[in-house]
């Protein structure tokens, strides 16, 4: 089980353990995931990733808060994923975890802003990692069949969602609350009727086949 004190001891460290350093930025990052059938995901799988990700992200955001809410100021950034909204086969667990942590980054946003703090989500898209690599993809043809699926053909870099980060957390994002920016190169777009792309070039096919046929008077 995710251990609250452990959190709270951690926090300790990063708000100086009541030495008056203070705490303005927190980056949440409480993560578990793995592909599996939802048919066949065993009880202790589901609850496992229910509690380090979504629970995790609630123990954080309220150890840390409790120390903005003082000083009146604070930066909060979650981390998510797309299919927080999208869903995706293999992922109910996580899935139903990330929508969790969204709908509390919003619920969070809304109700500490009275107090200087704001409250944003980044979802990144997928990642070539060896975690990655050896739970998600463990396979060439389904890493490039994942890679095909995204309009910019690569997987996300982590400087990419690090500047994201760095984005809410500035001066620049002062008026943003609430919000979850997506930085995965468009891959869940149009996921809700397949593959578009595919549907696209289909279409332009009829079309040219139905202009050569008006010119041929069929």
């Amino acid at each position: 089980m995710f251990k609250q004190k452990v959190i709270q001891d951690k926090v300790a460290l990063i708000t100086g353990g009541g030495t008056g350093l203070g705490l303005e930025i927190a980056k949440v990052n409480a993560a578990g995931n793995f592909i599996y059938p939802a048919d066949r995901l065993p009880l202790k799988g589901w609850k496992s990733v229910i509690d380090i990700v979504l629970n995790g992200s609630f123990y954080c955001s309220q150890i840390v808060g409790r120390e903005m809410i003082k000083q009146k100021y604070g930066r909060i950034v979650n981390i998510l994923a797309t299919y927080a909204w999208t869903g995706g086969p293999g992922t109910i667990h996580s899935a139903s975890a990330k929508a969790g942590v969204l709908a509390m980054t919003r619920t969070l946003a809304v109700e500490w802003a009275q107090y200087g703090i704001r409250v944003n989500a980044v979802a990144p898209g997928a990642f070539d990692t060896v975690g990655a690599s050896q739970r998600l993809w463990p396979s060439e043809d389904i890493k490039q069949r994942l890679v095909d699926e995204i309009p910019l053909k690569r997987f996300a870099r982590t400087q990419e969602v690090s500047n994201a980060v760095l984005y809410l957390i500035s001066p620049y994002a002062d008026y943003i609350n609430g919000e979850c920016l997506t930085i995965d190169g468009g891959a869940w777009l149009g996921k809700g009727i397949g593959n578009m792309n595919e549907v696209l070039e289909r279409f332009v096919e009829l079309r040219e086949q139905s202009r050569k046929a008006r010119q041929n008077g069929d």
